[in-house]
């Protein structure tokens, strides 16, 4: 896993949508100017349903914000069809997204507990704004599927951060 730093872009990943072409992470779709990627576990994760939902529900807030909201995951296309048709969501999902990506994203990876979960290693979540200058302004991961940062409090520190031309946080190195 690498460590991936607020204040630069996100790393340089496409992935294919269910909605037909490709997203590319870190560049916002539409008249909007920022993006927030939200890495989600995959269809076995029912924590990420829930999380999903509601971020659907807050999608046009965000949209009123500038922001493009994408959801990604590694798994293949039937499931996060699947998982789109379970949930009723109709943000931009991208799938496929490959166990090096992760590792590239500063994601944490689990191993499956068992076939009743799902086939594959799969990441554990992840939320990344990326401001109009292409850098990254809010970096948050996790290594557990409950451990995950409020929505709306992240909606409104957006709003907060644009209003007051905040300064991204967490870019010093310790000596």
């Amino acid at each position: 896993m690498s460590r991936i730093d607020p204040g630069q872009p996100l790393p340089a990943i496409e992935l294919p949508t269910l909605s037909g072409g490709a997203a590319k992470l870190g560049q916002p779709q539409g008249d909007h100017d920022w993006q927030m990627v939200v890495v989600y576990r995959g269809l076995h994760c029912p924590i990420c349903k829930t999380y999903l939902k509601e971020l659907q529900e807050l999608a046009p807030r965000f949209s009123e914000l500038g922001i493009d909201l994408l959801a990604i995951s590694g798994d293949p296309e039937d499931k996060a069809r699947a998982f789109v048709e379970e949930t009723g969501i109709s943000l931009t999902v991208g799938y496929d997204l490959s166990l090096s990506d992760m590792s590239r994203l500063g994601l944490y990876i689990s191993d499956p507990r068992g076939p009743q979960e799902t086939d594959q290693p799969f990441a554990e979540p992840g939320l990344y704004v990326v401001n109009a200058e292409g850098n990254l302004q809010i970096v948050d991961i996790s290594n557990a599927p409950f451990s995950r940062p409020d929505l709306q409090k992240v909606m409104k520190g957006i709003s907060f951060i644009r209003e007051k031309d905040y300064p991204i946080r967490g870019t010093s190195k310790a000596a």
